[in-house]
């Protein structure tokens, strides 16, 4: 007789104000963990403030433990929660998460001097200016497009000991490619306290120092004063935060400094374009899918349709 699966799932269809009561019955009923995904090819883009929206369609992934009967459960299912549901529960077997893990994420060059390579590979240039970050819980391992252009755009823009805010650091990747690429210092700037520490981390194990590359909140003493004297901001957020952030992010720069904003769509573009005309014009580099240095302000925008989670 062979042994149960380590676990097994599920799925179900339900409507976006059916998840709500649809997850606390399968939590009750034992699931371990229930996971909610597009079921209609329906993109959300950028959420207002405490907002946390859903599809209209949505498909749920209940995980149960494999030794559990879940014909009980199917058969008890309330009609009113689901729109369909699944026959039969899905084996999953167990897996080696680290490993497949390793197996997808892979070096990826950033531009002509910079790569980013997980820390269980060997940079594939030696001679080029190599990042290590594996994947963690802050933002940002280089493989989300507007990332990856804000890499390739800090690869073009930074040649010389220079002054750089990262607005937003996430994991910190940003700034610290700054760092490796030259610039003087770097305020790593981020709301999250997670980020905070994933960012020195990284910034450590990339052999940054703290004279070098500084992690503060937004509220930190030492964001003033960095007040018109940074020769690159670079803050790679969304559009809403980018539009209200516009005076903050304006203040930092030096006089000949530069702007370099990402993570908005490009039928966002023009609030954000709008919110820094006054001072800086930005120049929409959607098309080009990268950043040089032929302007002062640049904007990095990715359409829908390439835009992920990571």
């Amino acid at each position: 007789m062979s042994a149960p699966p380590s676990w097994q799932e599920l799925h179900f269809t339900a409507t976006k104000e059916q998840v709500a009561a649809l997850e606390s019955w399968l939590f009750e009923r034992g699931a371990l963990s229930v996971t909610l995904e597009d079921d209609a090819d329906q993109p959300l883009l950028e959420p207002g403030a405490g907002e946390t929206p859903l599809w209209e369609a949505v498909s749920v992934t209940a995980l149960f433990d494999g030794d559990l009967s879940l014909y009980s459960v199917i058969n008890a299912v309330p009609s009113h929660l689901v729109v369909t549901s699944e026959a039969q529960p899905i084996p999953v077997a167990d897996r080696e998460w680290t490993r497949v893990w390793e197996e997808q994420f892979h070096p990826m060059q950033m531009g002509e001097r910079l790569w980013v390579c997980p820390s269980w590979t060997a940079p594939p240039d030696s001679a080029a200016v190599n990042i290590l970050l594996d994947p963690g819980l802050a933002f940002g391992t280089g493989t989300h497009p507007t990332t990856a252009m804000c890499l390739r755009a800090i690869d073009a823009c930074v040649s010389h000991p220079m002054r750089v805010v990262d607005y937003g650091c996430g994991s910190g990747i940003l700034g610290i490619a700054a760092a490796r690429l030259g610039s003087g210092s770097v305020l790593a700037i981020d709301n999250d306290p997670q980020a905070l520490v994933a960012s020195r981390a990284n910034a450590e194990t990339n052999g940054v120092g703290e004279d070098h590359f500084s992690v503060v909140m937004p509220d930190d003493s030492a964001v003033p004063q960095w007040a018109g004297t940074t020769e690159l901001v670079v803050a790679n957020i969304l559009a809403g935060p980018l539009v209200n952030l516009a005076p903050t992010l304006l203040s930092l720069l030096a006089p000949s400094g530069q702007l370099l904003l990402a993570g908005l769509l490009e039928d966002q573009a023009k609030q954000v374009i709008d919110a820094y005309a006054n001072q800086v014009p930005l120049e929409d580099c959607w098309r080009k899918k990268t950043a040089g240095c032929c302007c002062r302000g640049i904007a990095l925008l990715e359409d829908a349709s390439t835009l992920n989670t990571q």
